[in-house]
């Protein structure tokens, strides 16, 4: 052994000295009592083996600063973060080559707001491991944030070079196009996300801005009305593991949630279900909890974890809406409208809810009830086009058939890429008990260009022959209702058998049909 190396060594193992110890921040434990009382236990525990650390002189610099860190990634995993901050800055002066310090100090500063330190930070952590492409990204979206598309640009290249089917590197491209007005560019590489990963739902807004630069309004609206609040974000195992971190109901939800958006529903269930353990009254846990069972199939099961929570915490208006949503899957319309009143009065400006309580006071036979709940929910989200239909449909349900007429009329002009608003007027015209309102050649007219548009359905057959029915030909709408209900019997759709019968037999009569929808039809 060398003398240089017996050097290094006596080094390592022996205690950090004074010096490594000056200019270290001091560090407190911060109040615990919100927290959950395994959460409690820990920050308490990691402050103790800290506190240790600090007072036993034979500590090596390497131990301190991993007593630090761990305590920062604690206290950074409770959002405490200026609390952690002072404890990551220890762990970086004591051990300045490991990259965890540096990079969780980037989050640290990035979630506070302070860009230029975030940059600085991730700077660092780069420096140590050049080739992460987490870093790149994260570097990259600061960049993009500080109005820098050209220095973003190269991070978002060297983390594609790295990993070539990166998204976030892909998506980060995007945006820069974007910024940079190039909009071919950016549609190409977003394109490429969608691609890649259908789901990623934060694609869709940037995507209809490049859309609607280029002048393809409709590409634009169809991304438009797919937009959510989401972001497609780095494989990260740092963040994973801090996220990880504090047994508490809070991790253990945001846990769940990200499983919930990769669809991992089982997944999703089992961290819910280990955070109810720490919280069992925890509402939006719960709440969730009854989500995942839902998408997995476990419709009872998720029944009744909401009534659950509708009896724990009334006031929780996500689950007063998400128990209505089940009911009315369930024809159970009635009882659906109480809890949505019941949403309403806890959130007044609840547009989902507000539409989900029109829909069903017209199924109850309150159409003229659900009208001004429509109107309200097109004040508040006036591109609502379910709204707009459905406020069509209680129009038709009052025998108010102009009015139905003169809404579909405008909503086909203000929606002209959403089909069943041409196929709800084509049905109207081809059936309305009015006169003055029934127009079979301009019925047949709007049901052959959908024809020639759309997937032919058993719905769109029977406008069809409505229509032919409507402009007096008679024996081809009976020829059209034949091959429907030839069709619908071998699907063994008993229900709609019976309808396409009894109108088979009006056309065989020579008479047109003359009720729009059926009450089991009404949407």
């Amino acid at each position: 052994m060398t003398r240089t190396l017996l050097a290094l060594l006596v080094a390592a193992a022996a205690g950090c000295t004074a010096h490594e110890r000056e200019g270290l921040q001091a560090v407190s434990r911060p109040d615990v009592s919100r927290m959950a009382p395994s959460a409690q236990t820990q920050v308490r525990t990691s402050y103790e083996t800290l506190t240790r650390k600090i007072e036993k002189r034979s500590t090596t610099a390497m131990e301190l600063a991993n007593a630090y860190g761990e305590f920062g990634k604690l206290l950074m995993a409770a959002d405490e973060r200026e609390a952690a901050k002072p404890c990551l800055v220890n762990a970086q002066t004591l051990a300045p080559g490991d990259v965890r310090w540096p990079y969780y100090l980037g989050h640290l500063h990035r979630k506070n707001g302070d860009l230029a330190n975030a940059v600085t930070s991730f700077e660092r952590a780069l420096q140590l491991k050049p080739e992460d492409v987490a870093t790149l990204v994260w570097l990259g979206n600061l960049h993009l944030d500080e109005g820098q598309p050209a220095q973003a640009k190269l991070n978002f290249e060297r983390a594609l070079s790295l990993q070539p089917r990166s998204r976030s590197a892909l998506f980060g491209l995007g945006r820069v196009a974007l910024a940079e007005q190039q909009y071919a560019r950016a549609i190409e590489h977003l394109e490429a996300v969608l691609r890649q990963d259908p789901q990623a739902a934060a694609v869709h807004y940037p995507l209809a801005m490049a859309y609607r630069a280029t002048g393809d309004t409709k590409q634009a609206a169809i991304h438009l009305r797919l937009r959510e609040d989401r972001q497609v974000l780095p494989a990260d195992p740092l963040i994973v593991e801090l996220e990880a971190l504090l047994e508490s109901p809070q991790t253990y939800e945001s846990r769940g949630i990200q499983a919930l958006d990769n669809k991992d529903w089982p997944g999703a269930a089992a961290l819910f279900r280990h955070g109810l353990e720490l919280a069992p009254d925890h509402a939006a846990l719960r709440h969730r909890l009854g989500t995942a069972l839902y998408m997995m199939g476990d419709v009872a099961g998720a029944q009744d974890q909401f009534e659950r929570v509708v009896r724990t915490s009334p006031g929780y208006h996500l689950a007063q809406y998400s128990l209505a949503v089940l009911f009315q899957t369930q024809g159970r319309h009635a009882e659906a409208i109480e809890h949505l009143s019941a949403a309403l009065e806890i959130k007044p400006n609840y547009t989902d809810a507000r539409l989900r309580f029109a829909n069903g006071l017209r199924h109850v036979g309150r159409a003229a009830d659900a009208l001004p709940q429509y109107d309200q929910v097109l004040v508040e989200t006036p591109d609502n086009s379910e709204a707009r239909f459905n406020r069509a449909i209680a129009f038709v349900q009052l025998h108010r058939y102009r009015d139905a007429r003169r809404a579909l009329s405008d909503a086909m002009k203000r929606y002209p890429d959403q089909p069943f608003f041409a196929h709800g007027l084509a049905r109207l015209l081809a059936s309305a008990p009015d006169d003055t309102v029934r127009d079979g050649g301009r019925a047949l007219a709007l049901v052959q260009t959908l024809l020639g548009k759309e997937q032919r359905t058993l719905d769109l057959g029977e406008t069809f022959a409505m229509a032919l029915a409507a402009s007096g030909r008679f024996d081809e709408a009976a020829s059209v209702q034949r091959d429907l209900l030839k069709g619908a019997a071998n699907s063994s759709l008993h229900a709609v058998v019976a309808r396409l019968a009894h109108n088979l037999d009006r056309y065989e009569r020579r008479e047109p049909c003359l009720t729009p929808w059926t009450d089991g039809e009404l949407p």
